[in-house]
């Protein structure tokens, strides 16, 4: 095969895409799940490519306890569909589901457990087991394991804990980190994770490379860039949907700290970044590749279904990534090539 600009067998694309509705548990799940991932899946089975699915399993299970949204019928099915046509089922977890009750038209989301990791041993596992029941029974595969994880928004501190409960249950790869990351009102600081490689194996802390580690980090892909580039208009249309509403002053002001430092991380999110931004981001691994050839380069970006309206850019974005023979890959593409790569390249 001839060679072309850009061109590199050791970068491999991996799309994610949490499969949620809102933070706060509202929303359709036909408008925010179910139409925006069927339409997602058609795309990209036009470019004969795959993409992760972070269920949120302890969100559904809920839905469908309480029979709160008739469309949940139609997500299980969509699940199911997904797994089959070798779509990678992978598990995401807002914990404070949980213990969730529905009352007078309004879900009551138990905030004392919005921090996984923040959790018992004991009540981390009895979270985590009940919702890989839960993705057992919606793939109809009494034995399925997820290979990856994902936090609720992205809170994976304290480490420790929870990596051993995943790791005990056969999950190789977390996928939470965005490196930069900040929030001090719940603990998560991702700034020494700048200093690591594309991947790292972690135990004790996901941000410390540790080689004996059980868990892989691979992290969302993301660049500093100063905080007023993060404000285009694209972005700006989408709310704060990951935490509650009605968030207080106290938390605003805390949230404002986060962003008063030179340089903040600009996840590599494809329903949220316009067509250039997301070439400009990868033009950089691009270069980084022909300068250094050796070094594997898995780049994992995030969108949401509940964020996912601009089908265009995804599809000439894929047709980028095609042109310069860029792979779109899942994690089970990508953890065998780990191995090969593990002990040379982790930083």
């Amino acid at each position: 095969m001839p060679d072309s600009p850009g061109a590199s067998s050791l970068i491999d694309f991996v799309f994610t895409i949490d499969y949620e509705i809102f933070g706060d548990g509202t929303g359709a799940l036909g408008e925010l799940v179910y139409e925006p991932a069927k339409r997602l899946k058609d795309l990209f089975q036009k470019h004969k490519a795959k993409f992760v699915v972070f269920v949120e399993a302890a969100e559904f299970e809920k839905i469908e306890m309480y029979a709160t949204d008739p469309a949940i019928s139609s997500v299980r099915q969509q699940i199911r569909e997904f797994y089959s046509d070798d779509f990678e089922i992978a598990l995401h977890l807002h914990p404070q589901w949980a213990n969730a009750r529905y009352e007078r038209g309004h879900w009551q989301l138990d905030l004392n457990e919005y921090n996984l990791c923040g959790l018992s041993k004991a009540r981390i596992a009895q979270i985590v087991d009940a919702s890989l029941s839960y993705l057992r029974d919606l793939t109809g595969q009494p034995r399925f394991t997820p290979l990856s994880f994902r936090a609720g928004n992205w809170l994976f501190q304290p480490t420790k804990t929870a990596a051993s409960v995943l790791a005990e249950r056969g999950i190789k790869i977390d996928s939470s980190v965005f490196k930069g990351g900040l929030q001090r009102k719940n603990n998560l600081d991702y700034r020494r994770s700048l200093q690591n490689g594309y991947y790292w194996p972690f135990s004790d802390d996901v941000n410390e490379p540790d080689a004996n580690g059980h868990l892989l980090e691979l992290p969302i892909h993301s660049e500093m860039v100063a905080p007023w580039k993060l404000a285009t208009s694209k972005r700006m249309t989408y709310n704060n949907q990951y935490g509650v509403n009605g968030q207080n002053v106290s938390h605003k002001l805390i949230r404002g700290l986060d962003f008063l430092r030179f340089r903040y991380p600009l996840k590599l999110d494809f329903c949220r970044m316009t067509l250039q931004e997301m070439i400009s981001m990868m033009d950089k691994v691009i270069r980084a590749d022909r300068n250094d050839p050796e070094v594997y380069r898995p780049i994992i970006s995030i969108g949401h279904t509940k964020d996912l309206t601009d089908f265009e850019t995804v599809d000439s974005f894929l047709s980028f990534l095609k042109t310069n023979r860029i792979e779109v890959a899942i994690f089970n593409d990508v953890f065998p090539k780990l191995s090969a790569h593990f002990r040379t390249h982790v930083a």
